[in-house]
């Protein structure tokens, strides 16, 4: 395994920000770390790098305890905090030379730094002062750091934030390269992005974990409780004449020959759809039925 996490409770004064939170992360994999503003992911990434103590519980990093050998622990882990902390007067190629001279079993600086420079695609900007950097290059820089000495696990906390359409596509390959060779936790609020990168998700709600499931398997944490289905006829259909189809609790038309039906039921409602608009003359342009997604299951959840 590569983080284990026994019963970590965290305290800010009177506010509890972590309830007794648990969970194994093996080796290899890319675990999505999601929850609402407030539930206490960013505490819990922070005391599993050791910028923060627990206020009760245990966490190991292959076998270290934090509380113990936290500097052990650093050199394992490589992080980017939500807020991207950089010097922006220094040059990007400058800082991280800098950043690699912290750890002594880094490979030779000069190396590591042409490494991660052509790794993260920072090349362009290598002679460019931080603070001139557009927010992708920046964030670049920021995996860059993490990456610098080759870690065996990332801990990245909103690493897409406030990113456009192509830098987030840009950042995610990144962490999806980054992933074939390490372990990564990831925390985000973009369910896309969770269903792109990760194989499997934690939710944490108001301090608790709420679901710790494979991506695959998420989606036995809600009951399916009926169906809808959306259904393209040819022309336009009698309301109620659809809304007599057995099983059917109720129908909209979105527009023109487009309709919007429910069912209570689990059983698949489409075959009765389809015998409908044969007994009535129509042709059946389309017919989807919805499926739950990772928002979904997200917002069923967490909700309060």
């Amino acid at each position: 395994m590569s983080i284990a996490v026994q019963g970590v409770t965290k305290f800010y004064g009177e506010q509890k920000a972590l309830d007794n939170v648990s969970f194994v992360i093996e080796t290899g994999r890319i675990v999505g770390f999601i929850g609402p503003n407030g539930a206490g992911k960013s505490t819990m990434m922070k005391i599993i790098t050791g910028f923060l103590p627990a206020s009760s519980g245990r966490v190991l990093v292959k076998g270290i305890e934090s509380s113990s050998d936290s500097l052990e622990i650093r050199k394992l882990i490589g992080y980017l905090p939500e807020n991207n902390p950089l010097y922006p007067e220094m040059y990007v190629k400058e800082y991280l030379g800098f950043v690699a001279s912290f750890y002594k079993n880094a490979r030779p600086k000069k190396e590591a730094v042409g490494k991660i420079i052509s790794v993260t695609g920072l090349e362009p900007e290598q002679n460019k002062k931080i603070g001139s950097l557009s927010k992708g290059y920046r964030q670049r820089v920021g995996l860059a750091q993490a990456l610098i000495h080759d870690p065996e696990i990332l801990i990245l906390d909103e690493a897409t934030t406030g990113l456009d359409p192509n830098q987030i596509v840009g950042i995610r390959n990144l962490i999806k390269e980054a992933g074939k060779e390490k372990t990564i936790m990831l925390s985000t609020h973009i369910m896309q992005e969770v269903e792109a990168i990760c194989d499997r998700v934690i939710i944490i709600d108001r301090g608790r974990i709420v679901a710790d499931e494979e991506k695959s398997n998420l989606w036995s944490k809600i009951k399916q409780t009926g169906q809808t289905v959306t259904v393209e006829f040819d022309r336009i259909a009698d309301n109620d004449a659809i809304s007599k189809v057995p099983g059917v609790s109720a129908v909209r038309n979105l527009k023109d020959n487009i309709w919007i039906i429910e069912a209570d039921s689990e059983e698949d409602i489409r075959p009765a759809i389809f015998s409908f608009a044969v007994n009535n003359n129509l042709t059946v342009l389309s017919l989807q039925k919805k499926e739950s997604n990772l928002e979904e299951v997200f917002r069923l959840l967490t909700k309060g």
